[in-house]
């Protein structure tokens, strides 16, 4: 395509005699693509059928005569009063039967069918308006789908959609109170018709309800942004459709989603007021990106990348001189094929005052403007060449929305959340510069050297079939805690101890528990103490080896953590959540036993990361801190870019490459 940076730009809140000194200016930085008009329903149709697309022609007409392309987004998150004036119903309903009303944004219902016909109207008049333009190269779904819709919508038009739902899985109403165990507190219904939206009750909730609720909503927002996907891939065949994804955010299955992409997107904020100040670990932000990357299992785009200040009533941290450049490059390296920072100039008006651009307020270039024409040109000669190519990963870690969704409505431990525990074993590989892969549950992981599967909290037939097949045949699987507690409709397995059938592979049973509530846990590995929490899985060896054992409460001497060959391969479990030092130990003795490849060595502010192709791999050195850094490479490359090698400037980024030979 080769396309490979841009920025967000709304021409719309400046003056139209502004534009083309923005313009001017972006060429001069090296933009390539501008995203437009994601939030502009009000200004391009201000009453029902009278569209004014003029002033957004004029913008991209602008923007294509400096060579710059435009990226439109569907303006659905932020439809305009007078929809709701007239359709007030298109409001979304929270869990306590709260109307959320018009003056912010994604005060809308997805399910609801009137405000879907608003939907076909515009989107239809706007992709019939710019198929043919040659400045438009693409479209954006909507905004960051999910967000701001955690708890909604529960309104009338969501019920019946759920009652549809939950008819088109089960078939008959016997069967679903069956499968949601409606016998527990006298939950049973007589009809579909009876089931409601999950309102705040008295007390207690049905999990599997839950469950349920949660991968409707999913389904839900797929089909919402099918709905749009449709009328352009009909009005505009030429062009491609993305959406701006979230990370992990898990109120929609991105995976689902991404089957109606032609590539993801995603937005990522380092050092948003929400993150860890002065900004989130390195680890956690390069994990987003390999998630990221792991939604469609090709490269993405990066439609939001933060340049500044990011905040709305409070801010965070400034970004320091250099800083935004080695975020932008941690998304290449973890396969971003364009980068485009939000947003070009901080805004005046509204709700994100405060959060800061390329631009000032003043809209004069400074620091941050300088710094992205730098790094632009140093990094983007190489960007085509690196365009489409992939890390070749050796480690996977499985990741699923469903686990996810039911260990949120019991998280068994307060503190147990999914994503952090999944992403300590992902910091135990990244801190030794192993690249990681992640997987969904079914996918084929044969080529991977280990797998590990974290908190396999639901399991089915098939999934245990899975995962015994591929240690029999060779492979090597990490499982953990509370796997194989419940079935696919989150009802506790009773037929065998956990882990269910997966014992076979781990050579244990785990008969009993401890949830480490208010509770301080501890292991001996390797004639060492190190702290542990959560959870303590009490375990029984049936032939595997005890790696590690408790050295705290009435089950001390017993094993934390075995070892286990089946087949030909072997299967570690992990009955509790290792901290930092231990998860250091564990990865060391996995990357070791499992004889995998690690780029090189480095102080924990320095990042490694691989693209390659067929023929060629292209290595990244990043220094994520303000102080000179030092490292060692495990391999000969090439350098591309940077001054020396194994030595690195504050916030340097360093390229090489090398040649692959075949074997």
């Amino acid at each position: 395509m080769g396309i490979h940076f841009g920025v967000d730009y709304y021409p719309e809140h400046w003056p139209k005699s502004r534009w083309e000194t923005d313009v001017k200016l972006m060429k001069e930085m090296g933009v390539q693509v501008v995203r437009l008009a994601e939030f502009s329903w009000f200004k391009m149709e201000p009453n029902e059928g009278e569209f004014h697309f003029e002033w957004l022609e004029d913008a991209i007409s602008l923007l294509d005569s400096y060579g710059i392309k435009a990226v439109l987004g569907t303006p659905t998150a932020a439809p305009p009063a007078w929809i709701i004036d007239k359709n007030p119903k298109i409001q979304p309903i929270d869990y306590q039967g709260r109307m959320r009303h018009f003056g912010g944004r994604h005060h809308d219902c997805q399910s609801n069918p009137v405000y879907r016909s608003h939907i076909k109207r515009f989107v239809t008049a706007m992709s019939q308006r710019f198929a043919d333009n040659k400045g438009v190269i693409g479209w954006q779904i909507d905004n960051e789908l999910g967000n701001s819709h955690y708890d909604l919508c529960m309104c009338d038009s969501c019920k019946t959609h759920f009652q549809k739902w939950l008819n088109n899985k089960y078939g008959s109403i016997e069967v679903l109170n069956e499968a949601w165990g409606t016998a527990f507190w006298s939950q049973g219904y007589n009809s579909f018709e009876q089931i409601s939206t999950p309102l705040i009750t008295a007390v207690g909730e049905n999990p599997s309800a839950m469950l349920d609720w949660k991968c409707f909503c999913s389904d839900l927002i797929v089909d919402f942004a099918k709905w749009q996907a449709d009328i352009i891939r009909q009005n505009c065949p030429n062009h491609f459709i993305t959406h701006n994804y979230m990370c992990f955010d898990n109120k929609v299955d991105y995976y689902d989603l991404g089957k109606l992409l032609d590539f993801v997107s995603n937005d990522i904020y380092p050092a948003g007021n929400w993150q860890k100040q002065p900004h989130q670990p390195i680890d956690e932000i390069a994990a987003s990106h390999d998630v990221v990357r792991g939604y469609k299992k090709q490269p993405f785009w990066i439609m939001e990348q933060q340049s500044s200040i990011a905040g709305w009533g409070t801010m965070g941290r400034a970004v320091e001189p250099g800083q935004m450049s080695a975020w932008a490059m941690q998304s290449v390296a973890h396969g971003a094929d364009a980068v485009c920072f939000f947003r070009w100039r901080t805004c005046a008006m509204g709700t994100e005052q405060y959060w800061h651009g390329i631009l000032g307020h003043s809209g004069n270039p400074g620091r941050t403007y300088y710094e992205a024409k730098e790094l632009i040109g140093r990094f983007g000669s190489y960007m085509d060449e690196l365009e489409g190519s992939m890390p070749n990963t050796e480690v996977a870690i499985v990741h699923s929305f469903r686990q996810n969704y039911a260990l949120d409505i019991q998280p068994n431990h307060p503190q147990l959340k999914y994503v952090e525990h999944i992403c300590k074993y992902y910091k135990g590989f990244f801190d030794r510069n192993v690249p990681v892969d992640f997987v969904q549950e079914m996918d084929d992981i044969s080529k991977y050297k280990l797998v590990i599967a974290p908190l396999q909290y639901l399991m089915t037939p098939e999934l245990e079939k899975h995962y015994i097949d591929y240690v029999a045949n060779g492979g090597h699987l990490v499982l953990t805690m509370r796997t194989g507690v419940k079935d696919a409709n989150n009802i506790c397995m009773t037929d065998m101890e956990l882990p269910g059938r997966l014992g076979e592979i781990c050579g244990i049973e785990i008969p009993e528990y401890d949830c480490l509530f208010e509770k301080e846990g501890a292991i001996l590995y390797e004639k060492r103490e190190y702290p542990i929490s959560k959870w303590a899985d009490i375990i029984t060896l049936k032939g595997a080896r005890s790696i590690a054992e408790y050295s705290t409460s009435f089950y001390r001497q017993t094993p934390a953590i075995t070892e286990y060959e089946y087949g030909e391969g072997m299967t570690w479990y992990v009955g509790t959540e290792p901290e930092e030092e231990l998860m250091d130990e564990l990865s060391s003795y996995l990357i070791s036993k499992c004889n995998i490849t690690t780029l090189g060595t480095s102080g924990s502010e320095v990042e490694m990361m691989t693209r390659e192709n067929s023929h060629k791999q292209w290595l990244f050195v990043i220094n994520h801190s303000n102080e000179e850094q030092v490292y060692s490479l495990n391999d000969r490359y090439i350098m591309l870019e940077g001054e020396k090698e194994g030595m690195l400037k504050p916030y340097e980024v360093q390229l090489f490459e090398k040649n692959i030979v075949k074997k």
